[in-house]
């Protein structure tokens, strides 16, 4: 008898599977660029920028106003530095870090003083003391709250006080307010003045046929006679054709125009003028009047004085302008929000 193999009925073993290998870390793709052309685009965004803030009149208007708003924007342009040096931290690369330097360097050759002289906002303002303390304040046409807006207003003690947009409606208001300290009014459509010295004259200013918002007054204040000129130009509009300024560079021509046949020696212009002090278009009245920069910190728009939107200050388009008085103010600052749309400007001037 033949024995029959028996067959083995368990199941074949499995041999394990081979472990994966590791996988290979990959290095990121741009560590694989050498490191003088990493950031090259941050880089040339930075030098650029330090060109045309060194001199802005480099940047062409097209025809779309672009030179202007640049202008109104400029220091704003310290944020592209920090972009080009977050840049090169990231991606190690020195390119974007010199560019970023030399941006850096640039700004604040140019901003630096202003930040410099900042120092506490004035208290208490002049009160009839040796010089002059103005305000100037676009109340907004639609502010709530007329009284409480004055109220604020005198709260920097000032001599002088220009409003723009004051409407019939509102107008008791802040007269009931104002002229307890400031007796003296004058006012044209939608502009008016109060002043602790006399007025001894007042006209509409007629710079735009359309509109009534500009005045003249004739002021008896320490050091003689002055010639204040409260003004409301118009606004900027964006367009698909770019910034429509048209219209208020029209009215800065006849400003000027005006200027040049005032009589009287002393001269200063308050208002709403709808750009920045470095915007080129505002060449016409900057320079026959003197900016009155002298910044105080305010803890408002970074010691720069931006008085527009009150909500979240941007720019400066609300000023005071001078001649014959002190080449600069003791101090500029900005007072705190109303219910306007704008923050009033108040400035420190020796008379």
């Amino acid at each position: 008898m033949t024995d029959t193999p028996v067959e083995d009925s368990r199941p074949p073993r499995r041999r394990p599977a081979p472990a994966p290998a590791p996988a290979r870390r990959t290095a990121p793709r741009w560590r694989a660029v050498p490191m003088w052309r990493r950031g090259r685009v941050p880089a040339a965004l930075g030098l650029l920028t330090a060109l045309a803030l060194g001199d802005h009149r480099l940047v062409p208007g097209l025809g779309l106003g672009l030179g202007s708003l640049w202008e109104s924007a400029l220091p704003w342009s310290g944020l592209v530095a920090v972009a080009a040096l977050l840049c090169a931290a990231l991606r190690r690369a020195p390119v974007a870090a010199c560019a970023g330097g030399v941006l850096a360097v640039v700004w604040a050759v140019v901003f630096g003083p202003v930040l410099l002289s900042g120092g506490p906002a004035p208290t208490g303002g002049g009160a009839g003391g040796p010089g002059l303390t103005v305000v100037t304040h676009n109340v907004n046409a639609a502010n709530p709250d007329p009284a409480g807006t004055a109220r604020a207003l005198l709260a920097a003690g000032p001599d002088l006080v220009a409003l723009e947009e004051v409407t019939d409606a509102a107008l008791p208001a802040y007269r009931d307010v104002l002229e307890r300290t400031l007796p003296h009014h004058a006012r044209t459509g939608t502009v008016a003045l109060w002043s602790r010295y006399p007025v001894t004259e007042s006209r509409r200013l007629v710079i735009d046929p359309g509109w009534n918002r500009s005045l003249r007054a004739e002021v008896s204040a320490p050091g003689g006679p002055l010639a204040v000129y409260v003004a409301h130009l118009a606004s900027v509009r964006a367009g698909v054709t770019g910034f429509a300024t048209a219209h208020r560079d029209r009215d800065i021509a006849a400003l000027a125009r005006a200027l040049d046949a005032e009589p009287l020696r002393r001269v200063l212009l308050l208002g709403d003028l709808n750009t920045a002090a470095d915007d080129r278009a505002l060449a016409p009245l900057t320079s026959r009047l003197t900016v009155a920069r002298g910044e105080s910190g305010s803890g408002v728009g970074f010691g720069f004085g931006f008085s527009w939107p009150a909500a979240l200050p941007l720019v400066r388009i609300d000023h005071v302008l001078t001649r014959g008085l002190a080449a600069t103010a003791t101090a500029t600052w900005t007072l705190p929000a109303t219910p306007s749309d704008h923050r009033p400007v108040a400035a420190r001037l020796s008379a």
